[in-house]
């Protein structure tokens, strides 16, 4: 049977699609991508919210289908989640300032903690048939473990259709072919009525993508007119530090002069004014930070621009973000990168439409079995 039968015999889909805490669009983007690649399958955004103005008028300009009365700028504490319309799908990035290991990791003690019980409210009032959960790897020890061990239980437990069946994994973005280690807990829910299985998407198709600094910024050039696209004006001490800074190394394990070393106690943060190894994926792109944390060029004593930023989160050229300069580095770093979210997108799309696809077994099966002891 040829490609063209298989696919006229695939499950036909078509998801209305949800998001909080939606960012500037990387899992929408991903996930617009996904369906536009598997056979069968229809997205359809429903509706978005996020609390700042400047990502809102990015995804609005960026999404299709998003619309001014479709993306709801406003804290999601004030959001009437009862009223929003019926979904299929649902997608949530759940702040991560409270689990992220260089914070205080206050989990669900935090200011910021507590946020994804908005995703589960959604879970409730609407029960879609599936939902894609982000957040950082410290979710896992964050309150000792009790944080993800009790996100795990309300995220199954939700919805009017028995629960969902989660399927969580710490995903490795460079190891999918993606120019940047990032490494990221995703969370895949489905509803138990259904009697789906989610599979976690091998590694193995991207095995010889080469997802290289040097390859992912140069191939091809980034126009001079891109958008987003200003250089940030360097000090002459940073220039001058930057040049003693060998690709790969630090402003702490560089051979640098002592006036232009660093003045900071104790102090061995690896990133602080660390060159790019053009060789190698980036280490992770941040959204904040004072001097030394822009991520710095392997061959030009500068920060990166904000657009060389997004091509590392896998962001398309002609993705305009709105906004300052610094809120767009912001929205950049907070995202979901585009590829990495594609990726589990397909998978799961796959899975409502019967298509097999090569799959390995998730890598949090004991933090899950630890959720649900006892049950």
């Amino acid at each position: 049977m040829n490609q063209a039968q298989n696919i006229r015999w695939v499950n036909k889909v078509h998801f209305k699609f949800g998001e909080l805490f939606s960012g500037p669009g990387g899992m929408a983007l991903g996930a617009h991508l996904a369906a536009d690649r598997v056979p069968g399958t229809e997205l359809e955004h429903a509706w978005a919210n996020d609390y700042d103005s400047s990502t809102v008028r990015t995804y609005l300009r960026n999404i299709p289908g998003a619309s001014e009365e479709s993306v709801i700028h406003g804290d999601v504490r004030e959001l009437d989640i009862e009223s929003l319309g019926a979904i299929d799908g649902f997608a949530f990035g759940f702040p991560c300032n409270d689990f992220s290991q260089v914070g205080e990791q206050r989990g669900t003690n935090g200011k910021f903690g507590p946020l994804y019980t908005y995703g589960v409210r959604v879970l409730n009032a609407h029960s879609p048939q599936w939902f894609v959960a982000e957040n950082v790897g410290g979710l896992r020890s964050s309150n000792e473990g009790n944080a993800f061990t009790q996100i795990l239980r309300d995220l199954s437990e939700a919805g009017a259709h028995g629960g969902y069946t989660l399927v969580p994994h710490l995903y490795k973005f460079e190891k999918y072919g993606l120019p940047q280690a990032r490494h990221r807990i995703i969370i895949v829910g489905i509803r138990n009525d259904l009697d789906l299985e989610f599979k976690v998407p091998s590694t193995s198709p991207y095995e010889e993508v080469d997802n290289t600094v040097l390859t992912r910024l140069t191939v091809p050039p980034i126009r001079s007119d891109a958008p987003n696209n200003e250089l940030t004006k360097q000090s002459a001490v940073v220039v001058e530090r930057l040049k003693h800074i060998a690709p790969g190394q630090n402003a702490f394990n560089a051979d640098l002069p002592p006036e232009l070393q660093l003045n900071v106690k104790g102090a061995r943060i690896s990133q602080i004014y660390r060159r790019l190894d053009p060789a190698k994926p980036s280490y992770t792109i941040t959204g904040s930070g004072g001097g030394g944390t822009h991520v710095y060029h392997w061959a030009e004593p500068r920060a990166l621009t904000n657009r060389e930023r997004a091509r590392l989160q896998t962001f398309p050229d002609d993705f305009v973000f709105e906004g300052s300069k610094e809120n767009v580095r912001k929205q950049i770093g907070m995202a979901v990168p585009v590829e990495g979210a594609q990726i589990v997108f397909e998978a799961l799309f796959k899975t409502f439409s019967g298509i097999e696809y090569p799959t390995i077994a998730p890598n949090m099966q004991k933090a899950f079995d630890e959720a649900f002891k006892g049950d």
